[in-house]
């Protein structure tokens, strides 16, 4: 089946209902009131018009039971439609994003392989979006910077959000990510204050190194991604020239209801440039918007930019051999093992109308998965996807999804009603609009069928609070140091020695133990730069997370200041 036109008017997009009022009788001799005609053109095969759906326009096959660990319980988190319908449930009586404040979008279009590597795809995913190669899928993609806020400049050091959503046939699918590999934490409990480590100080509103590398130090789980974050990995040139990761484990799920984890990573066809921290700075002296700048000039001037979607496959297992747990956010997969297999190309080909309706109120979430792809027991991912979609209810509010760029580009029918800013109904053609329950006999929405069986893992333990058994914190860390340049290790060490040398000496010392762990040299190097530092010796790290140099600054600014007469 051919996905539907991208142009194609979703529900209520011109304010209106798109639907006429009309009344019907149900067979039993009970008015009914309906709306329009009796077949929605946007079902997917399979469906009619009247297929209970969640709002993502996914088919919603059991309405009456949460998937739980036996069927006593107790019940998993990662269940987007119980999710979706509790939490607006509990909105429905009826501000800047908290992380990703800062970002660009642009629509595109993926094209599928019909293949992963040279194999076929179905072996090991069943989702429609890939089978058929030559298959294009609209999508929405959205850069953005991570800790900062809404019109920060483009060239601070932080991750750079990745998220990618794609209007499949089958409803919505979001894969969100960032351009690095790896994250700073394995466990969705620590989110919170990791971000809040690098937030502004709640008493002086300014960001500080200290901050950031007293959470670090005493999480030595971040090392890998410090070995990133600190070099010029951790300011892309722009967003055209980045790549990007799921960063999270998922599952592909076959006809047959088997399943293997999975990773996702874009690469640019463009290539990869990354700044070292004086580039930075040179750049935002004269344009702080130059990544939006850039995406924007390239895509009117014709230039699409391109990335190819390729993913690493593991089987559904501990892997014992390996030394570190795939399920851990803070590790790599090797390449060498498991490889990259390339399933198909993304372009962005048009700008945006209008950045507020597309980019600042476009709503990403983690559980927005079409069927053949699933959840692993990733312990972040499983965090995530509560977070992301519940802090769009807040952020743009409870009918987000009825936004034209949130909307899927098919039938979407819930009992879902009220909440702020509703401007239509899913309800669908002849059905009953007294009925906004399931299930119900007087013409409500039914269940869709089942066409595949459903993925059941098996799982026989204790529910507990542990970290993983395979932490294994430095290996992987120390070895993305020694793969640096000698340029990328210098920056590496001038970056970190400028957000240090300002420090506690608690704080600086544990990190220098950290680094040691990783790689003596790295240590050894980084205690030699605190030390010339401390002593008054210039860097040439950069400035973003120096308090010496910005109370430098600070003065320096009242120092140069031209006097001038009042008026």
């Amino acid at each position: 089946m051919s996905t539907p036109n991208e142009n194609q008017p979703q529900n209520g997009q011109n304010g209106t209902s798109n639907h006429t009022q009309h009344s019907a009788a149900d067979g039993t001799g009970t008015a009914v009131t309906g709306t329009g005609s009796s077949q929605d053109p946007r079902t997917a095969e399979g469906e009619n018009a009247r297929t209970l759906t969640t709002r993502q326009g996914h088919p919603l096959t059991n309405n009456q039971n949460l998937r739980t660990l036996g069927n006593r319980g107790p019940a998993l988190l990662e269940q987007y439609a119980f999710l979706e319908k509790i939490s607006h449930f509990d909105r429905e009586r009826v501000p800047e994003r908290v992380v990703h404040a800062r970002g660009a979008g642009a629509h595109g279009v993926f094209e599928a392989y019909g293949k992963v590597g040279d194999q076929p795809i179905e072996k090991y995913t069943r989702a429609k979006l890939f089978n058929t190669a030559g298959k294009q899928t609209p999508v929405f993609v959205r850069f953005s910077t991570v800790g900062h806020g809404g019109h920060s400049p483009e060239t601070l050091r932080d991750p750079r959000g990745f998220a990618v959503k794609f209007y499949t046939e089958d409803g919505n699918w979001d894969l969100v990510g960032n351009n690095l590999k790896v994250f700073f934490i394995r466990d969705a409990m620590k989110f919170p204050d990791l971000i809040h480590s690098q937030k502004p100080d709640p008493v002086t509103n300014r960001q500080s190194g200290e901050r950031i590398f007293d959470f670090i130090c005493n999480t030595p789980e971040a090392m890998h991604m410090v070995a990133f974050l600190f070099s010029p990995w951790g300011i892309p040139a722009n967003y055209r020239q980045m790549q990007g990761s799921g960063v999270n484990t998922y599952k592909w799920v076959n006809q047959d209801g088997d399943a293997v984890l999975v990773k996702y990573h874009w690469e640019p066809l463009q290539g990869i440039k990354n700044l070292t921290a004086q580039e930075a700075e040179a750049i935002q002296a004269k344009n702080f918007n130059h990544a939006t700048q850039d995406l924007f000039d390239n895509i009117k001037a014709g230039n699409f930019p391109e990335w190819e979607l390729r993913v690493q496959i593991m089987s559904d297992d501990e892997h014992p051999e390996l030394d570190f747990d795939p399920l851990d956010d803070t590790k790599i997969w090797p390449e060498d093992q498991f490889p990259h297999l390339p399933v198909g190309k993304m372009t962005l080909n048009r700008n945006p109308e209008n950045y507020f309706a597309e980019v600042e109120q476009s709503a990403f979430g983690t559980g927005v998965l079409v069927d053949g792809l699933d959840f692993s027991d990733d312990k972040m991912l499983q965090g995530r996807t509560f977070s992301y979609s519940d802090t769009q209810r807040y952020r743009v509010g409870t009918n987000y999804l009825q936004l034209p760029i949130n909307a899927p580009k098919k039938h979407v029918a819930t009992n879902q009603r009220d909440g702020q800013m509703a401007y239509h109904v899913d309800s669908a053609p002849g059905q009953n609009n007294h009925i906004n329950y399931e299930p119900s006999s007087l013409n409500g929405l039914k269940e869709a069928p089942r066409t595949a069986p459903e993925h059941m893992p098996a799982y026989s333990g204790r529910v507990v609070r542990q970290t993983l058994d395979r932490q294994n914190n430095f290996k992987q860390a120390g070895e993305r140091y020694r793969l640096h340049e000698d340029w990328e290790r210098d920056d590496l060490i001038n970056n970190m020695v400028g957000a240090l040398a300002d420090a506690d000496r608690k704080v600086s010392d544990k990190m220098v133990e950290l680094c040691t762990n990783c790689d003596p040299d790295w240590g050894k190097r980084l205690a030699e730069g605190l030390a010339a530092a401390r002593g008054g010796q210039q860097h040439e790290g950069g400035n973003q997370y120096n308090e010496g140099q910005q109370r430098e600054a600070s003065q320096q600014a009242e120092e140069v200041g031209h006097e001038a007469k009042p008026y």
